[in-house]
């Protein structure tokens, strides 16, 4: 599958963007929100969501996989992170894992803040040597 280029990324971050707006977070008041960019050409955002039982809450590429699930999409061919911090926002390591059942290790994952592009990688970069998919398919009678 092709790189996007550089205007669906762009859509993506400023669907990221105005997704993190609507982020529930009233317990570490850090506001996530993340975009995906499906085989179909599609975006879907989705926003943190945290619980007081603090392992019970979900990230915004959780929520922004599970919409593209919701509607049908099986494949991740870019992801957008934005928030605020000091250093470039990447997705978690249970993300990433979650991230890795829909992307290739080629997908492009970029961080953004609300001035811009803070770091450009790979699923690969993140997540290397990743257990997935078709470790289970090799197994498969």
């Amino acid at each position: 599958m092709d790189a996007p280029d550089d205007e669906t990324m762009q859509r993506l971050v400023d669907a990221a963007r105005a997704v993190r707006l609507n982020a529930y977070a009233p317990y570490s008041r850090f506001a996530v929100g993340a975009a995906l960019l499906d085989a179909q050409g599609r975006v879907h955002a989705g926003a943190n969501v945290e619980n007081a039982a603090y392992p019970q809450g979900w990230c915004a590429e959780t929520s922004a996989l599970a919409a593209m699930v919701a509607a049908g999409g099986r494949r991740v061919r870019a992801v957008v992170v934005v928030g605020a911090g000091l250093r470039p926002l990447t997705p978690c390591g249970g993300c990433r894992q979650k991230l890795r059942e829909f992307a290739t290790d080629d997908c492009p994952v970029w961080s953004a803040d609300e001035h811009g592009i803070t770091a450009r990688h790979t699923l690969g970069a993140l997540l290397p040597a990743a257990f997935g998919p078709d470790h289970l398919q090799e197994n498969t009678p």
